[in-house]
């Protein structure tokens, strides 16, 4: 209220209306002088800390009422990296003629009561550069309640809208306006925010207890003075803090502070004058992300002359890693990443003809262009798909699946790869473009707003189709694209394909029923409520296959049910009449309650109540009867953690399980994902071979040999259609490889072992060995790209980033002698009366380099303090073998290689 009366007192002397926001005079420009200081660092003395310091003049003139012209004078960057004081910065280097005209156009914004709304500039002007407007804009934001000393709003900044409290108090002796406000990061309703390479993780809430990963507040503080009619912004002094702890606070966390000041300098009776420059709107207040995406945060080295620094890291890789992976090898890697990110297309194109003919560099450019992490990642495989090999198609997309960001422009290159011919010839290659798209629809979901509105309209379509034509593999492969997007608008088309109370879907093989359950997951973690409905509908349907059962109980729990649900499953299970799914229920709840994840915590809770309802008994019965094991262990003090699941479903035919699923997960820094599974299912193998009695007799081992392969021979007269088995495998929740194995493809496999080309590859072996055959391989992989980007109250980005990149190298010698010597037509029979000598040295070599960075990243300037660990191993072994087929005798030994003083190295 102080404010009420300073103002009323004003309207007394003055006799005009006094304006409570601040604001600008006509026909006069008010110059203020400005400094934002940024500075990451651990807050403990003698750490590393790394900053960067802008000075300028700014100067405000109104162009015509509520809009305004803002022009900063010459701006002067600094740079600090090292131990000591935050004031010891380093004047950077002068600014390029191009961003030096891009700070030295003035911007025009509208400003209505406190608020600034449409912001206009040239096109010329970077969105990096206008953030830095933004940053100064954000100071000049106030909302002045006329009636309230202290209240609390959600404010629009360039940081989003948050949470902001006000507080205003009066100085009447210096006729002026004290406020400050404070503004609370962790609670926006609109946070901008960047994050990339998470798509797969899901965040944690419980696993963070009363501690949050990231922290952030900024406080105001303004010192205001009348003005003509209006208050007038006489100095500010901005302070934000930005906390990253990757564990609990309590073991410490690193830190971006972000310092502002404007205070005033004088006032010139003349306006800023805009002359011919055409103004475009671009944007509000709010932060827009630009060049620091494709910007690595680490401080590899200055880009120059992008063909030539191609050239010399490839020579380097190739060069020193043919033998032995050399400890530099991950951060070269990273380097030639960074160059064709900021390479053009034409730049590319011109590595990739210089080099494609020479084995050695194609190899490390295949394996770089995915990584790029764009859309011209997936462009490249696209347009030279006729120049590759089905292999390097493979392993090209493959990898690009999981590097490349995702939006509506990679949905629709994936999509036209998957029509390709060469793509729709191979099945390896169909089945990797189908599974991919399904996880570019997640990743794009997560990642971007630019996803199509139904994206997987057309897979749903071909779903429609094979359905109507009966085609059982088609499902199957769509279900499982389905399952990878996880998308909620596929519910509907997927709960057609279960056994919902005698729906058409009851008919198809069980194997679609147990796909279609299994592409629920991902799905389970948009829309918990609509899954465990359906869930629980089928685990109620005692007319239902048990094993479907099964899974609905599995999926049940991953929805992390609520109490109320757990002892439902309970009381059904006290009248269940199938063992089976008795016996899993039982074990499931009696695992979960060994959980101490903080992420179950609700759910062991809830199942130490309902195994109480149950029967002992159920946990005494033998491994012929389905169970699961949960194992895990979390520590909240370093909010780490670590889960292990297998679970058992079986029919009590054998002891061996009809289906097989192992799952690993991890919790870390508040988030949790699953990051390896596999599973295996033997509808038709197992039996077939089991129940032959001839296996069970004792017999020599030559004997069982033929007569398992006479039974493997007998699976050929079973059905066509009769599925054997299937095994897939995931990786973070996304379905990375599946294969199905039935009456056709064992046909297939005896086809080729007795086939001509075994006869010929054997003998090119042999011949190949014997003349002393060296082979060396090297695989690069970019194994994590994690990275966060934040706005700063001062308009620059701060990031927090983890890179993981790897080079492995594995070189194997092999000599091959014979006795007698084998001649140069010889048969493979005569294999059968030699004795094979045998020696191997294998020289497999490792080094990886993990880099954790805080600080930062613009295309013009990096301030950042960087973590990095290194790996480096060489563990050659020589073996030397004798194999004396005819008589039965093998002899391996070890042998002693040529040991460098070093085999493994961590720093």
């Amino acid at each position: 209220m102080r404010a009420v009366v300073l103002a009323l007192s004003l309207v007394l002397v003055t006799g005009q209306s006094f304006q409570f926001a601040p604001g600008f005079a006509p026909g006069k420009t008010i110059v203020y002088n400005y400094e934002t200081q940024l500075m990451s660092s651990i807050p403990e003395e003698g750490l590393a800390k790394a900053g960067v310091k802008f000075n300028s003049t700014v100067s405000i003139s109104a162009e015509s009422e509520n809009v305004y012209f803002l022009k900063l004078g010459k701006p002067q960057f600094f740079e600090f990296s090292g131990i000591s004081s935050e004031d010891h910065f380093i004047r950077a280097e002068n600014l390029t003629k191009s961003m030096a005209s891009q700070f030295a156009a003035p911007i025009k914004f509208e400003y209505v009561n406190g608020v600034v709304g449409k912001i206009f500039a040239p096109e010329k002007i970077s969105k990096m550069v206008l953030n830095m407007h933004r940053g100064i804009l954000n100071v000049f934001q106030l909302n002045i309640n006329k009636t309230d000393s202290v209240y609390e709003l959600q404010e629009a900044g360039a940081q989003g809208v948050c949470k902001t409290l006000y507080a205003i108090t009066e100085d009447e002796k210096a006729e002026r306006i004290l406020l400050t406000k404070t503004r609370d990061l962790n609670s926006c309703s609109e946070k901008i925010i960047k994050d990339m390479g998470l798509a797969y993780t899901e965040k944690c809430d419980k696993c963070q207890q009363n501690s949050k990963n990231l922290r952030g507040i900024t406080t105001f503080s303004y010192t205001l003075k009348p003005f003509g009619n209006r208050f007038m912004i006489q100095e500010a002094m901005v302070t934000e803090l930005i906390q990253f702890s990757p564990f609990a606070e309590i073991n410490g966390a690193t830190q971006m502070q972000t310092k502002q000041f404007l205070g005033f300098n004088n006032v010139q009776n003349a306006s800023l004058v805009s002359g011919a420059t055409q103004y475009v709107h671009r944007g509000s207040l709010k932060y827009e992300f630009s060049s620091e995406i494709s910007q690595m945060p680490i401080q590899l080295f200055k880009v120059d002359n992008v063909q030539r620094q191609v050239r010399e890291t490839l020579d380097y890789l190739v060069l020193q890693n043919a033998e032995r992976v050399h400890e530099d090898a991950p951060q070269r890697y990273l380097e030639l990443i960074q160059l064709l990110r900021v390479a053009r297309d034409e730049d590319v194109e011109i590595m990739w003809n210089s080099y494609k003919s020479q084995l050695d560099y194609r190899q490390w450019l295949l394996e770089a262009i995915p990584a790029i992490g764009t859309a011209a990642s997936l462009k490249f495989i696209k347009d030279k798909m006729d120049d590759l090999t089905v292999s390097e198609v493979a392993r090209a997309l493959a990898a690009a699946t999981h590097l490349v960001t995702a939006d509506s422009d990679v949905i629709k290159i994936f999509k036209a790869l998957i029509d390709n011919n060469k793509i729709k010839e191979e099945a390896d290659l169909r089945q990797i473009a189908l599974l991919g798209f399904g996880t570019m629809v997640s990743k794009c979901s997560e990642e971007s707003a630019k996803c199509p509105a139904e994206p997987l309209k057309p897979i749903h379509g071909l779903i429609a189709e094979a359905i109507s034509n009966r085609d059982i593999q088609e499902i199957v492969i769509l279900l499982k694209v389905l399952g990878n997007a996880g998308h909620p608008t596929s519910l509907k088309p997927i709960t057609k394909l279960l056994p919902i109370h005698g729906t058409a879907a009851a008919s198809l093989p069980l194997t679609v029923h147990v796909n279609a359950i299994m592409a629920l997951r991902n799905i389970a973690k948009k829309e918990p409520r609509k899954v465990q409905e359906l869930a629980l509908d089928l685990y109620m349907d005692k007319a239902i296959h048990p094993e479907i059962r099964i899974l609905a109980c599995i999926l049940l729990f991953e929805t992390r049910p609520a109490i109320s649900l757990v002892i439902t499953l309970a009381n059904i299970v006290k009248s269940e009449g199938n063992m089976q799914v008795s016996s899993f229920t039982f074990n499931h709840m009696k695992a979960m309650t060994k959980s101490t994840a903080a992420i179950h915590a609700s759910v062991a809770a809830a199942c130490n109540v309902a195994i109480k309802i149950l029967s002992p008994k159920l946990n005494r019965l033998s491994f012929k009867y389905s169970k699961v094991i949960h194992r895990d262990v979390y520590d909240s003090t370093l909010m780490l953690g670590a889960a292990a699941s297998i679970f058992f479903i079986n029919d009590a035919a054998t002891v061996l399980p009809k289906s097989f699923v192992a799952k690993a997960s991890a919790y870390i820094a508040g988030a949790a994902t699953d990051v390896l599974e596999f599973g295996v299912r033997t509808e038709g193998i197992q039996e077939a071979l089991l129940k032959n009695p001839a296996l069970n007799n004792n017999a020599d081992r030559m004997t069982k040999m033929k007569r398992v392969m006479r039974a493997i021979s007998a699976l050929r007269n079973l059905p066509t259609r009769t599925p054997l088995a299937s095994i897939y495998v995931k990786l973070f929740g996304q379905e990375i490889a599946f294969a199905n194995f039935d009456k056709d493809y064992i046909n297939q496999v005896l086809a080729y072992a007795k086939g001509p080309s075994v006869e010929r590859h054997t003998k090119s072996a042999f011949r190949a060995m014997m003349s002393s055959l060296s082979v060396n391989y090297v695989k690069p992989l970019l194994a994590t790209e994690m990275r966060r980007i934040i706005p700063t109250a001062a308009g620059l980005p701060m990031e927090l980033s983890l890179y993981t990149a790897a080079v492995a190298a594995f070189g194997v010698q092999v000599k091959l002698t014979t006795s007698p010597a084998l001649r140069e037509n010889f048969q493979l029979a005569h294999l059968l009366k030699t004795e094979v000598q045998l020696e191997t040295e294998v020289k497999p070599s490792l080094a990886v380099n993990t880099f954790a960075v805080m600080g930062v990243n613009t295309a013009m300037f990096q301030a950042v303090m960087m973590s990095k660990a290194k790996l480096k191993s060489f563990l050659p072994v020589k073996i030397a073998a004798s194999l004396d087929i005819k008589e039965g005798n093998y002899k391996i030994k070890v042998l002693p290689p040529t040991v460098p003083e070093n085999v493994a190295a961590v720093q």
